[in-house]
């Protein structure tokens, strides 16, 4: 599971020699620093992965036009900020509370119930978690915001902001809880023996069933696809603005996979953050390579925005398992995530789905990849099990999500009109431009 709850699988003795040292005498990990310890890594990783959200915000605005730049950026810090919101006032409770092995928990505002520190000495949690509960909470937050950035990211330049806040409501408050309950909250996908340790499904792929949804439904830009089948390149306004959010994303990263380990309060865990970290750099750069040499071999040119992507879909396949790969594996995996990026890109040009930043190849494709290849490393995952995760959370989403798109587009519309959508939405939703010298009907000095 992703949130541990009894103290008594975070505070062990640890061995001197198993960090290296000459001696051998074990020496207990006294209880007030392993809880200190612990709520400094879910605080510390917290911060990373809130970074994350400065870098989906860079890659969107580089890979935008630049008539829709500001709007990109205001989806990006509103979306954040409404899923901090609401996974206080009912997604962390629905996920965590109550859940024993079923389908959601309760859906409740998230209130603190933290250890006492008392003249007399520290105090447990009432639940014998070793950790502040507010520093679970922030770190466990802070992973909501990261799936509707995934939307955000595909139905760029065509969707009005109002309806995308909107879905990011149902979104962060109810869908990604109630999934994420199934298998982090000790529900039935849990009991069955789903494993994801950082959200290869449990994030990415929700948010990427969510975008492919919404694309679906929302249809491509103007101009994108000809009668022909023949795609229109529209190029990102500003690519060392999108190489910038990419290596943000990366350093994120180490925040998303490395606080999933959840604990940091024995040189055991500081092993495997440490591996980790190797694993998750490991990865991306296989990711990258692989794009580059094929992006190289396939258009005799070398793909900037493809290599970008390949270090994204190699982070995300390896998130669901970046403890137990051996380096080479992690290689193995990461590099497979970048050719899948590399193929399905052009893919989903075929089929006529418009993702402006290649969201759905990154996130969802390589979530599934990154799923499956759980069964590689980890001796406790079985094929069957993860395939039946990752079915589960698909027809969820596809379904839930078709749903709220479909009704927000029969209420109130999901597209601007088609000036609008030629104008940018930026002066039509924002009211003004990221780079007012360059617009239309600007004075130049």
């Amino acid at each position: 599971m992703k949130k541990f709850t009894t103290f008594s699988l975070l505070a062990f003795a640890t061995s001197a020699a198993t960090i290296g040292f000459a001696h051998t005498a074990s020496a207990a990990v006294d209880p007030e620093t392993v809880y200190i310890l612990n709520s400094l890594s879910f605080l510390l990783h917290g911060f990373l992965v809130m970074w994350m959200a400065a870098g989906f915000a860079m890659l969107e605005a580089g890979l935008v036009r630049s008539k829709n730049t500001a709007m990109q950026c205001t989806k990006n810090i509103a979306l954040y900020s409404i899923a901090g919101l609401l996974y206080w006032i009912i997604g962390y409770n629905l996920m965590y509370s109550g859940v024993d092995g079923g389908y959601f928990g309760t859906p409740s505002p998230w209130s603190a119930a933290d250890a006492q520190v008392t003249a007399d000495g520290f105090v447990f949690n009432a639940d014998e978690s070793a950790y502040a509960a507010a520093s679970d909470w922030f770190f466990q937050m802070v992973f909501v915001a990261t799936a509707a950035s995934i939307v955000s990211g595909t139905l760029a330049e065509r969707i009005k902001l109002l309806p995308f806040l909107i879905f990011t409501v149902v979104l962060t408050g109810v869908l990604y809880p109630i999934q994420g309950s199934w298998s982090w909250g000790g529900g039935w996908l849990s009991e069955l023996g789903f494993l994801d340790f950082a959200g290869s499904t449990i994030v990415h792929s929700v948010g990427g069933w969510a975008a492919l949804t919404g694309a679906v439904i929302l249809g491509a830009r103007r101009g994108k696809f000809n009668k022909d089948g023949s795609v229109n390149p529209m190029p990102g306004s500003n690519l060392p603005l999108a190489t910038l959010g990419t290596f943000i994303l990366w350093l994120g990263w180490f925040g998303f996979n490395g606080g999933s380990q959840l604990a940091m309060g024995s040189a055991a865990d500081i092993v495997s953050i440490a591996a980790i970290y190797v694993n998750t750099n490991i990865a991306a750069a296989a990711g990258v390579v692989v794009a580059v040499i094929l992006t190289s071999i396939m258009y005799k040119k070398v793909d900037l925005t493809m290599a970008l992507n390949g270090a994204l879909g190699g982070l995300v396949a390896i998130t669901a398992e970046p403890l137990a790969p051996s380096v080479g594996m992690a290689v193995f995996v990461g590099a497979v995530g970048g050719l899948l990026v590399v193929f399905a890109v052009p893919t989903l040009d075929k089929l006529k789905i418009d993702d402006v930043v290649g969201a759905i190849p990154v996130h969802l494709v390589c979530g599934i990849w990154g799923t499956i290849a759980v069964a590689f490393s980890n001796g406790d995952a079985s094929f069957v099990n993860q395939i039946i995760g990752i079915v589960a959370v698909g027809v969820f989403m596809l379904v839930t999500s078709g749903v709220v798109w479909l009704v927000l587009k029969t209420v109130m519309g999901l597209r601007p009109s088609e000036e609008d959508e030629d104008m940018g939405l930026d002066r039509a939703e924002c009211g003004l431009e990221a780079y007012p010298e360059f617009g239309r009907g600007s004075q130049t000095i």
